[in-house]
């Protein structure tokens, strides 16, 4: 016996088997090899249609795994497209999941001939794929080599902006953000699909032979069919069905009839799951899902952009720590030898000598301690970066010097004038404790109410919470209208005949709608056993209580994070004025003390001290001024206001741009109105919604009212 079915997108192919010994049931099904001495010319047509159907639906359901990569590659980008312009106000910025071709990492692993285990160590394009991979072209299609990044030459030297952009094209955290974004716009991709036209079609060609006691029929049956099948979001369901059925005997009176079906069926609620709001909202939840995965990233792109200049910044100040050290080693090695001359010609006791020897000491062990330290630190900040641990790279130490150069800190780290005169109070008076002032704050250093406001507005987590209620509200919405009874009409029609060896002897079918078969059902089913529903319904409830108590606390703690960093920005200022005056008196204590020291009015336990209490004080300054650089950007983070982009690099948040007053008022208004603020999720697979109400700043806002929920039209495709 030989049989083929093919389906739409699928060909199963059953290998032809010699059964001709094989007894089942009373028949025997023979196999093709003594068929085709059988059937002769008289079957050259039957041939030619199962040929005919055979070639057309191979060319229809038969494609490459690369097509449909891409097919889906396309469908998300679209998806993605629009949902970056209503959820952020502007494009996706070349949004890709592809790899560089040639990423630095993989650069640094080859031309720095660094030991790999595998080689997927340096890139997946450089992976063993097995033998049965099905996508040759899957390399073929990686973006750009990364040509922005440094040659990956000996000592590669990375400025800040060097670091951004490798992070962002080889960070493993970084990729998986996008990754989630791209499978949010393949989610919504599918959920849409429901409510296309699904197509399927199916051929069969059966050759057959039942031998019994007395006769033998032979014969062979073809069948074609075509479906469709549509869900609309009122929740009607059709289904339309198209067969042809080709049968024909090979023996006897070689009789041969065709069958020609058409079938239909559609389903529509009337009570329960009637709504288009419930029909949708799987999609609507899809289409909102893509947009909070947007915010995520967006959100994920700015701590990841402040936390790799932190990282950055930490390494030099640990080796601005290291040249400290050394400094100070070196300080403490000549004040040894100093008072061992001194000793020699007895003028300093031994004990004193021993004691500057145990200083030196000190300082050798905390001078190697720093540089393993640095070393740690830049490693870490490799593994940060997506680079090879053992990659040999150097950071650019004139980002440090710039950074102490700046103008910004110039009046916290400037001496006060040698002119003025400090009033010498009494031993007994009280001493006044004068507050940190305002007045020379930095341009990052807002009032704390409008640097909650701004936060409140472009926040990007907190938008996804406020949205998480709009979606919790829906899910009350549907667990009650899944308390109710549920009332279906149901109608078919079915037209023609089908066709089979049996009936081969038959005339031809025709579709005639005076002999067809119709019915019309009306389905009830009375809500008397709902304990599930119910339970659901109350869960949907409680699940909304705890989504505001979330969104409570994420609004908490986006106060909490700007206060904090408020408090963090003052107290860094104040360190630079203070440590920078430390280091001052520091130095001016060290110089004195070695005056005094030659002239035998100092022990060298002084001069030991006052270097120790200058060291300190240099790290405590470098240490001030990078944690107020850090926390200017901790700041523009945590307001939502950091733009980063694609590439790793950001766009600083001008405080001067803003619009504090327009910003309040429509705070205030949408309060009053009881509006939803931020959730900006609009249409992502149809037709758009009107654009987004722009602010000025990075960021946009827009507000909707809690019952005007974007619409959810889906394009067919």
């Amino acid at each position: 016996m030989w049989w083929m079915r093919i389906d739409m997108g699928n060909i199963k192919a059953a290998t032809p088997l010699d059964l001709d010994s094989m007894i089942l049931n009373g028949s025997i099904m023979v196999s093709v090899a003594r068929w085709n001495g059988m059937v002769g010319k008289q079957f050259s047509v039957w041939k030619a249609v199962t040929a005919g159907s055979v070639v057309a639906f191979t060319l229809a359901g038969c494609r490459s795994p690369e097509s449909y990569r891409a097919e889906a590659d396309d469908a998300a980008s679209r998806i993605l497209d629009e949902s970056w312009k209503s959820a952020m106000g502007y494009d996706s910025d070349g949004f890709t999941i592809e790899p560089a071709s040639d990423s630095l990492r993989r650069r640094l692993l080859l031309d720095q001939n660094l030991p790999m285990r595998v080689p997927a160590s340096a890139s997946s394009a450089d992976d063993q794929r097995i033998e049965q991979w099905p996508d040759d072209a899957y390399n073929n299609d990686r973006g750009q080599p990364d040509t922005d990044s440094p040659q990956a030459f000996e000592n590669t030297i990375f400025t800040i902006e060097d670091a951004l952009q490798i992070a962002a094209r080889n960070s493993r955290s970084y990729q998986s953000q996008k990754e989630a974004v791209f499978q949010s716009a393949l989610a919504l991709d599918l959920e849409a699909n429901n409510f296309r036209n699904t197509w399927q079609g199916m051929a069969d060609t059966i050759l057959s032979s039942n031998i019994g006691a007395t006769s033998e029929t032979n014969g062979i049956l073809h069948q074609d069919s075509v479906s469709v099948s549509r869900r609309f979001k009122n929740g009607a369901q059709f289904t339309g069905l198209l067969a042809v059925d080709l049968a024909k005997l090979l023996n006897g009176t070689n009789e041969g009839s065709t069958g020609l079906r058409l079938e239909s069926s559609l389903s529509i609620p009337l009570l329960r799951g009637s709504s288009r709001f419930v029909v949708t909202e799987p999609l609507t939840q899809a289409e909102r899902d893509v947009v909070y995965a947007i915010y995520t990233f967006e959100r994920f792109k700015r701590s990841f952009a402040v936390q790799i200049a932190s990282d950055y910044l930490s390494v030099l100040q640990q080796l601005d720590r290291v040249q400290n050290a050394a400094d100070n080693y070196e300080r403490v090695a000549s004040s040894t030898r100093r008072a061992r001359r001194l000793a020699d010609a007895g003028r300093l006791p031994e004990i004193q000598v021993d004691q500057s020897v145990q200083d030196e000491l000190r300082a050798r062990n905390s001078w190697i301690s720093a540089i393993q330290t640095a070393e740690q630190r830049l490693d870490q900040f490799k593994i940060s970066m997506g680079l090879p641990t053992d990659a040999r790279i150097q950071l650019d130490p004139n980002e440090f010097v710039r950074l102490l150069g700046s103008e910004r800190y110039a009046p916290y780290l400037n001496p006060q004038s040698s002119s003025e005169e400090t009033e010498v109070l009494a031993a007994d008076a009280s001493a006044e404790l004068i507050p940190p002032s305002m007045e020379d704050a930095g341009p990052m250093e807002l009032l704390e109410s409008d640097a909650i406001l701004i936060a409140l507005m472009n926040r990007l987590d907190l938008r996804v919470a406020v949205g998480a209620i709009a979606d919790a509200q829906r899910g009350v919405a549907i667990a009650a209208d899944n308390l109710r009874a549920d009332v279906t009409l149901l109608g078919s029609a079915s037209l023609g005949e089908s066709r089979s060896l049996g009936t081969a002897g038959s005339d031809d079918a025709q579709i005639r709608t005076d002999r067809g078969f119709y019915s019309l059902l009306l389905g009830i089913d009375l809500p008397f056993e709902r304990t599930a529903e119910r339970n659901s319904y109350r869960n949907t409830l409680i699940a909304y209580e705890r989504t505001v108590r979330q969104l409570q606390e994420v609004e908490d703690n986006v106060k909490f994070d700007v206060r904090n960093v408020l408090r963090s920005l003052l107290e860094a200022r104040e360190t630079i004025r203070i440590q920078a005056e430390a280091v001052r008196v520091a130095q001016r204590r060290v110089d004195s003390t070695n005056l005094f020291l030659q002239a035998g009015r100092a022990e060298i336990r002084d001069l030991l001290e006052a270097q120790n209490s200058l060291n300190s004080a240099q790290d405590a300054l470098t240490s001030a001024v990078v944690n107020y650089r850090i926390g200017e950007l901790r700041l523009q983070r945590d307001l939502g206001v950091l733009e980063v982009k694609n590439n790793g690099l950001w766009v600083e948040f001008d405080p001067d741009a803003y619009n504090i007053n327009e910003l309040r008022e429509q705070l205030e208004d949408a309060m009053a109105g009881n509006f939803n603020v931020a959730t900006n999720i609009t249409n992502t697979t149809g037709a758009g919604a009107s654009s987004p109400e722009r602010m000025p700043t990075q960021s946009s806002v827009r507000i909707l009212p809690n019952d005007q929920l974007p619409d959810d039209q889906v394009s067919q495709n």
